[in-house]
């Protein structure tokens, strides 16, 4: 059983009990969140899909922890002018993990 779940404007396919890193939400590590914005639903080979969501169908999660993600440099060179620029950016993440698809 899977499901297609729009989670802060991203699409995913998620899985019971499965972890996976999202951008940042807003809530509480520990808390339990519930996405309604569901897209398709797979069950024993039966397929749903929403127009454009499917009525009823909602995934549970856990928060499990707020994180940052690996840095990311960003270098602007022009040859010979000696212009550069070197900026630096770390994106926020929130690691859920599934616990229902209902």
């Amino acid at each position: 059983m899977y499901a297609i779940v729009d989670i802060a404007g991203q699409q995913f396919k998620v899985e019971k009990e499965r972890k996976m890193f999202v951008h940042r939400l807003e809530a509480q590590e520990g808390e339990s969140i519930t996405f309604d914005k569901v897209l398709l639903v797979e069950t024993d080979g039966d397929i749903k899909v929403g127009a454009p969501y499917v009525e009823g169908a909602t995934v549970k999660a856990k928060v499990l922890t707020h994180l940052k993600g690996d840095k990311v440099i960003v270098f602007k060179k022009k040859r010979r002018k000696g212009y550069t620029k070197k900026n630096g950016h770390r994106q926020h993440f929130t690691q859920i993990q599934i616990e229902e698809i209902a």
